[in-house]
């Protein structure tokens, strides 16, 4: 029997929880953090990337190269279906792009309609690209798809820029083009999000990240407007950034971390996480091969 792909799983998980909650997992280790705890998908932010493994700022300063790699750690450490932010393609590896996250074993990528020297989507000064340039994105990298399940879920920045009318306007020419599922960026209101979604016929995406445009609304208020998806991208990784930075200070001023152990993950439970054990007893068997080998 042929297994389910990865693609297949989200759009299966999209259908059985609504709305389905996707977190952001800043590496393979939290992915395995948030399997734990019961998340049916992930996301790999875009933002994530630049700030988390290479110090940047969220400005389309990332590679392909990097986000693919990133991608790949993390779906041969769970089987948990991930989606891909890959901000406005990269232009001519765009389908490139494409055939190394289905190589990866991702479930979907994420394509955004900003230009290529984009910004973050809770940021003033963003510009969109035309619906046509955007149209041709989507078109490139759905021609190279292989598997028919892969998940293109268009982004619109448009609310900010040009207006709700203008994101739905955009949403359905890109829906038209082939996209699965609607990102719709920074809208401030549960109203906008109920006409948003009463307009547009495929899942919608909100996001609710912190400390932008969206208010933090919940799950129920969210399912009431209709939202498919809610994706929370850098929570984590906020969290992780103020409680490392205090630990920091408290070592240097301190001289010791004993204050921080009630606050720490134990090493027994990092290595059940890991299936630590299981691990050593493979490599023992590999030692005791490379042994008989020399006798």
């Amino acid at each position: 029997m042929k297994p389910i792909s990865a693609g297949q799983r989200l759009r299966q998980a999209v259908n059985d929880e609504k709305p389905l909650q996707i977190v952001g997992v800043p590496n393979a280790y939290c992915a395995l953090l948030a399997q734990r705890v019961g998340f049916r998908a992930m996301y790999l932010s875009g933002a994530g990337v630049a700030n988390i493994a290479y110090g940047r700022a969220d400005l389309g300063l990332t590679s392909r190269v990097e986000v693919v790699e990133e991608a790949r750690r993390i779906t041969a450490t769970t089987s948990l279906p991930l989606l891909v932010d890959i901000d406005t393609g990269w232009g001519d590896e765009i389908a490139l792009c494409l055939q190394e996250l289905e190589q990866a074993g991702v479930a979907g990528l994420q394509l955004e309609d900003q230009v290529a020297q984009k910004r973050c989507g809770h940021r003033p000064g963003k510009m969109l690209a035309s619906i046509t340039e955007m149209q041709a994105r989507l078109s490139t990298a759905m021609a190279a798809r292989q598997d028919k399940d892969f998940v293109f879920m268009a982004r619109t920045d448009a609310a900010a820029v040009e207006g709700l009318t203008a994101a739905i306007d955009r949403s359905l020419a890109y829906i038209e083009t082939g996209a699965d599922m609607i990102f719709v960026e920074a809208l401030t209101s549960l109203d906008e999000y109920q006409q948003f979604t009463k307009a547009v016929p495929v899942p919608v995406l909100a996001n609710l990240t912190e400390f932008g445009q969206t208010p933090l609304f919940n799950r129920e208020q969210m399912a009431q407007a209709g939202v498919g998806l809610l994706l929370y991208p850098l929570s984590a990784f906020r969290v992780m950034s103020k409680a490392v930075e205090a630990l920091y200070r408290s070592i240097r001023e301190q001289g010791t971390q004993s204050a921080w152990l009630d606050q720490m993950q134990s090493r027994e439970d990092l290595y059940k996480l890991l299936d630590y054990k299981a691990a050593e007893h493979v490599q023992d068997a590999q030692h005791n091969i490379e042994r008989n080998k020399k006798d």
